[in-house]
């Protein structure tokens, strides 16, 4: 067996979390996969090796609890039940409860609804101009995911901060200040959500906590799912639509006819998350190279999404590529629970902005979120002289 290739590109460099796609291109001219000398993981850096990762069942998401571990107890206690970092078949039994309530018929009985809170937060704006990342697409898919759970919308600002405080930890290298502020959210989350299970319990409602407090969950896998829930059912939809907005922005684009294309490419070109990590469960011989068990796998999503062997042009913005076959939500058993939601929201969200404020341009330099692992940004200022109906 050949020698195997290694990779010493510093993920959390400034450079790189600024664009990493260079980067990756100058990668992937040389391997596909290749082993990162600091971590010991496996990186890939190709479309189709990215996929057979995503998809090949002897790479499992197996969750070790973060160190401190005592220290740490609070976040570890979210991930440690999560669907998200178990295989089958806890991932199913895990799962199974709450797939129903995304599922496509109940996602468009919400379409309405989401219609309206963005009509509601629009009229808002100060034409002039306004953050369109804290003003409109930050609340909105909170207050939808919210609205779905049974959380009151007086939390959609605790909701914001503990989720950013959580998803810090997932960043290559984490201080030690990430680390208190995620065991503080993580804490704190999940004393909400506990209080409003065993309100629940007493007074049911319609909503999704009521559903999972009647199944066999145990209380903290119910809770470990209302957090994912929150978690991922905002952060994709926050940062996919900042990322593609000032995308289209730099290049002077606008949504294209179909909106929902506009809406794939906006997932595909900048990459909200950049990296989704497995690990081998048996020896795994991939792209000539044996990943034995134990061993770290990460499938680079983004790299993947900027594959020329993938896709045409895979460097510029097209507003109505039709030949998208992104893998922005993964794919396999873990493919994400919420994309038929982030994706009708997205539509809904940027055909209603775009509609109502056909020149949006920027203002200033958007700030960064400055990680690598969930690409976004903190501000986007934006401004528009006319405004439509």
């Amino acid at each position: 067996m050949p020698s195997v290739p290694t990779t010493s590109l510093d993920l959390a460099a400034p450079e790189v979390v600024a664009d990493p796609y260079p980067f990756f291109a100058e990668e992937r001219a040389r391997h596909t996969l290749a082993r990162h000398e600091a971590s010991g993981t496996y990186l890939t850096f190709a479309h189709a090796t990215a996929g057979a990762v995503l998809r090949e069942r002897r790479f499992g998401r197996i969750w070790r609890d973060r160190e401190p571990a005592a220290a740490l107890e609070p976040f570890n206690l979210l991930h440690r039940n999560q669907m998200m970092e178990n295989e089958p078949p806890d991932h199913t039994r895990l799962r199974r409860p709450v797939a129903r309530a995304f599922n496509r018929g109940h996602i468009e009985r919400l379409r309405p609804r989401v219609q309206e809170l963005a009509g509601a937060l629009l009229d808002e704006l100060d034409p002039a101009g306004f953050d369109v990342i804290h003003d409109y697409a930050e609340p909105l898919p909170v207050l939808v995911i919210a609205e779905l759970l049974g959380v009151p919308a007086g939390h959609t600002g605790d909701l914001r901060r503990w989720s950013q405080a959580i998803v810090r930890m997932y960043e290559v290298a984490p201080t030690e200040q990430v680390q208190a502020e995620a065991i503080a959210a993580a804490a704190d989350f999940a004393a909400l959500v506990r209080d409003l299970l065993a309100v629940r319990r007493g007074a049911p409602a319609e909503d999704l906590i009521t559903d999972l407090a009647a199944t066999e969950l145990s209380d903290d896998e119910v809770v470990a799912a209302v957090v994912l829930l929150l978690n991922a059912g905002h952060e994709a939809s926050v940062n996919v639509f900042g990322n593609g907005l000032v995308a289209m922005l730099r290049r002077g684009l606008r949504p294209g006819q179909d909106v929902a294309r506009t809406v794939e490419e906006m997932l595909r070109f900048d990459s909200a998350l950049q990296l989704f990590e497995r690990t081998a469960t048996a020896d795994v011989e991939l792209e000539g190279v044996r990943i034995r068990e134990g061993e770290r796998i990460a499938a680079l999503l983004g790299a993947a999404n900027r594959d020329p062997q993938a896709f045409a042009d895979p460097d510029t913005f097209d507003v109505d590529r039709a030949d998208n076959p992104h893998v922005a939500f993964g794919a396999g058993v873990h493919f994400c629970l919420g994309a038929p939601l982030a994706r009708m929201e997205l539509v809904e969200s940027v055909g209603a902005l775009w509609s109502r404020h056909p020149d949006l341009a920027l203002v200033g330099e958007p700030e960064s979120r400055g990680t690598f692992v969930l690409r976004g940004y903190d501000s986007v200022r934006v401004s528009s002289s006319v405004a439509g109906p």
